[in-house]
This record gives structure tokens, C-alpha cells and sequence, in this order.
């Protein structure tokens, strides 16, 4: 029986994650930070399963105890401060996380067990100010937010490790996946959940920022089985995982409001363009200045050749029907 160590598990991929391991037969440890009510988030159900232990990224001491008690043939790091928009109200917390917990991390590893495998979640938006397109493991990085730049550090110091320490230590440079899990701060979720309580009466509109922001949406339990996948390998290697399709915020949140029974048109240019119900005429979403970001990153779009050659990797849900799960589980939850 192997040992998997999660950082993150209560989050999105990190209750994906576990269940997959659980499920091909891990002893799963999964990291949660010390508050006054345990917050298991989305691995709630899995606590007479998962082994939890208290630690934080920013705390070496916590993380050297937890690869002590673990004993991990595998660590899977997926802990961030991942809310872009948040970085750059708090860009020094984003940077200790993102970024020196990551060594922090790695460190605690190297002093430990030097012989587990590490994965770090890098992403999409270290691409920013895209060089080309679509992009790949060799496109020069760009990042366009301090939540970038962090995990730009977080994916070189992984390199830095496994170069410098022989470690195997692999970063997934992950393109935008969501979920019915994904976090209602998430612009995704935030679409999915009003277009369900505004087809049901419960809200009357949502304000979104830019929808011309373009995005290669895949599916979260796709993802993580590519995660997966990367430490089985002989050799650690870089992989963006991705679908090579990219859509709008504008098309996404369309989709979601017709599966959801309305029917979007848009009306006006630019930050006075609004949404409404064809069939009422009324404002279904709106655009706040307040949500436009500083420094915009206008496309990704990714090209995940080596992973689908390498790892065997294939998506499996479509854009569609992932934006079909999360309307008709919120619709659920709504109702």
C-alpha cells in the first residue's frame, strides 16, 4: 500500500484527488490549517478515510512533522492562494504560499524522505501576456498577477530541485478546470450558480468583469487523473494538461444560462454591454468596473500533446456537458 500525502485536499482537485487514490488502494494523508472549526470543505465525506493532519505552507516545522508522520511515497501539492483577483489585494500572502511554501515544501521533503515523488500544480496563468498560441511545455511564461508570478516561482523551484537534488519532482502546468466542486468565488461557479437562482427567481442579475477574457475550460476529475499519472512515470517531466479549445467568459456564461432555460442576447459595447432574457428583456448580467483586473490576460489556450503521448492522457467530458454538471447541481442545490 502506498502512501499519498495531499496539501489542498480540501479544495476542489484535492477531494478528486484523494478519491481517486483511495480508490486504486493509497493510504491518503491530506493537510488542512489549524482553525477554531475544522474545515474539511470539499472532503467532508471522506474523513473516516483520509488520515488529516495539521500543517501550513508557511510553517516548515508543521510540514517536516507532517512528511514525518506520513511517511509519503507520493506528495501531491495543491495548496495555493488561487483567487487571481485576491493577489493583488494580498500579494505578499499569495507570494509566501504560493511561492516560498512551495520550497517550504520541497525542503521538508529533500530532509525527510528525498525519495518521494512531488507534484506541484502549476497553471495556465504563469502564460499571461501569451507568447504563442496555443501554448505548451516550451512557451516562454508571461505571468500577468502577482498570483502568476508566485506560482511562476513555485513551478522553477520544483525544477530547481529536481535538477539540482535529484528528485523527483514534476510540475502539471494546468489550463482552467472547474467542477460542480469548483469554489463560489470562482467566476465559473459564480455564472452556474446565478443562471440556476435566476431561472428559479432567486436573483435577479450577476455582475460579471471581462467577458471577452478567454479560457480553455476542462473538467476537474480529468485533471487529476493526469496528476496522477505524471508520478507513475520512469521519469519526472513538465506536462500541460489541457483541452486546445477556448471560449469566451461571454460563451460560457451563455451556455450556462440556456442550460439553465434562458436565452442570453446581448445588448450594448464594451463595459456598458449587458445580458438579458430574450424572452423578458430583462438583465440577467451585468459588467462591474470593480471586477476588471488590473493587468488583463486575454487568452489561454493550451496544447496538451506530450501529456496525451506520454501519459496516455485523454479528456473525457466536454465543454458542454461539464457546464450542464454545474448548472444542474446548482439548480439542485437551489431548489
Amino acid at each position: 500500500m502506498k502512501n499519498a500525502l495531499i496539501t489542498g485536499i480540501s479544495g476542489q482537485d484535492g477531494s478528486y484527488l484523494a478519491e481517486l487514490l483511495l480508490e486504486k488502494g493509497y493510504r491518503v494523508y491530506g493537510l488542512i490549517r489549524r482553525k477554531a472549526v475544522t474545515d474539511y470543505g470539499n472532503a467532508r465525506h471522506l474523513t473516516d478515510q483520509v488520515r488529516f493532519l495539521y500543517a501550513d505552507l508557511t510553517d516548515l516545522v508543521s510540514l517536516i512533522h507532517a512528511v514525518k508522520t506520513s511517511e509519503p511515497d507520493e506528495v501531491y501539492n495543491l495548496a495555493a492562494q488561487s483567487f487571481v483577483g485576491t493577489s493583488w489585494e494580498q500579494p505578499l500572502v499569495t507570494a509566501q504560499i504560493d511561492a516560498i511554501g512551495v520550497t517550504n515544501m520541497l525542503e521538508a521533503i529533500r530532509t525527510v524522505k528525498p525519495s518521494c515523488r512531488f507534484y506541484q500544480a502549476s497553471t495556465s496563468e504563469m502564460f499571461g501576456l501569451v507568447q504563442e498560441i496555443p501554448q505548451k511545455e516550451t512557451t516562454p511564461f508571461y505571468p500577468r498577477s502577482p498570483y502568476g508570478v508566485a506560482k511562476l516561482y513555485g513551478h522553477w523551484i520544483t525544477k530547481n530541485y529536481r535538477e539540482s537534488f535529484g528528485m523527483f519532482a514534476c510540475s502539471g502546468i494546468l489550463f482552467n478546470h472547474e467542477s460542480e466542486r469548483r469554489g463560489m468565488d470562482f467566476v465559473t461557479r459564480k455564472i452556474t450558480a446565478a443562471a440556476a437562482r435566476i431561472s428559479l427567481g432567486l436573483q435577479e442579475y450577476v455582475e460579471l468583469g471581462n467577458l471577452d477574457s478567454k479560457r480553455d475550460w476542462g473538467y476537474a476529475k480529468d485533471y487529476v487523473y493526469a496528476m496522477w499519472l505524471m508520478l507513475q512515470q520512469e521519469e519526472p517531466e513538465d506536462y500541460v494538461v489541457a483541452t486546445n479549445e477556448t471560449r469566451t467568459v461571454r460563451e460560457f456564461a451563455k451556455t450556462a444560462f440556456a442550460k439553465a432555460g434562458i436565452r442570453v442576447e446581448w445588448t450594448g459595447i464594451g463595459i456598458e454591454e449587458v445580458g438579458k432574457n430574450a424572452d423578458t428583456g430583462k438583465a440577467v448580467i451585468k459588467i462591474s468596473r470593480e471586477l476588471l483586473r488590473p493587468a488583463e490576460v486575454e487568452i489561454l489556450i493550451g496544447d496538451a500533446t506530450k501529456a496525451e503521448r506520454q501519459l496516455g492522457w485523454k479528456r473525457r467530458v466536454s465543454f458542454e456537458e461539464l457546464v450542464e454538471r454545474m448548472v444542474r447541481n446548482d439548480l439542485e442545490l437551489a431548489r
